[in-house]
């Protein structure tokens, strides 16, 4: 869902086809950087089939006090990885995956009914969540997760998406395609990428149901995230009165890795809820 890839390749005769094709297809497979590899090479790994699609699982620790990790669009698990490591030490069994279509999964796309598949089978599989830790889309499909049964202590948003109609529109502004585009984009979507999924617009958002409610939350925002609005994290933080964290020039994705922010992570894991509506600002290094 990258608007400059849509931008630049989106002809005005078959505009709609070749959004619809953009939009719903990660652009570039993102495999583990060398610093993430040792990492994931520790992991106990399998798949999970969703709809067809394999998914890669990791496991890590002894699976007592399992924290599940959910990566965004066009991303991977091992971009957690300087978390992964940091919970394990101090004694928590991180769960990540790769979705398909992302990391090393197969396929080319996936939905958000897929990711919530994954996340619902991941806590049959392991209990309730210590915590879970979403970034971008994974946010989202945290949220809707939770409207499904899953449990979990706490969450922390990153570079929150807040719902799948931010997504749609995000995109559409950020590739200046038209009105009438983005009404295409949105029929098509309903039709054949969630179909017979009644009231998607209002049920594929964070702030739809009562499931995530009462659970601590931390909100993660980099004030430079040129994928996601910062003030969608404001506004997330806002909205549950929750403790929001901005950070200093990590933009949308460097903000996984960095230091400071894996504090942040591991802290709030491990302690808890902290004091709500309180701001704090991370700078980068």
């Amino acid at each position: 869902m990258n608007p400059a890839t849509a931008a630049a390749h989106a002809a005005p005769s078959d505009q709609g086809e070749e959004v619809f094709d953009l939009f719903r297809r990660p652009q570039g497979r993102s495999r583990a950087r060398p610093d993430e590899r040792a990492v994931i090479d520790s992991a106990r790994t399998s798949e999970l089939t969703v709809n067809g699609k394999s998914a890669v699982v990791y496991r890590w620790g002894d699976g007592e006090r399992p924290v599940l990790l959910v990566h965004g669009w066009e991303s991977r698990a091992s971009r957690y990885a300087k978390t992964i490591a940091r919970l394990t030490e101090l004694g928590y069994s991180p769960v990540a995956f790769d979705a398909p279509g992302h990391g090393e999964a197969t396929g080319d796309s996936t939905t958000m009914i897929e990711y919530r598949d994954i996340i619902v089978e991941l806590h049959r599989a392991h209990g309730d969540f210590e915590a879970v830790v979403g970034h971008s889309f994974g946010v989202t499909a945290t949220y809707f997760a939770l409207q499904h049964g899953v449990r979990t202590g706490r969450i922390v948003a990153i570079s929150p998406v807040p719902d799948f109609a931010y997504l749609v529109d995000s995109f559409c502004t950020a590739a200046r395609l038209s009105a009438e585009v983005n009404e295409e984009l949105r029929g098509r979507i309903e039709r054949e990428v969630y179909p017979g999924e009644a009231d998607m617009w209002t049920r594929f958002s964070v702030f739809h149901g009562t499931a995530g409610a009462h659970i601590p939350l931390l909100v993660i925002h980099d004030e430079n995230d040129g994928s996601v609005d910062p003030g969608q994290g404001v506004r997330l933080a806002e909205f549950f009165g929750a403790r929001l964290v901005t950070t200093r020039r990590f933009g949308h994705l460097r903000i996984l890795g960095a230091p400071q922010v894996v504090e942040e992570i591991t802290e709030f894991v491990t302690a808890g809820a902290t004091e709500p509506g309180r701001k704090t600002e991370v700078v980068a290094g």
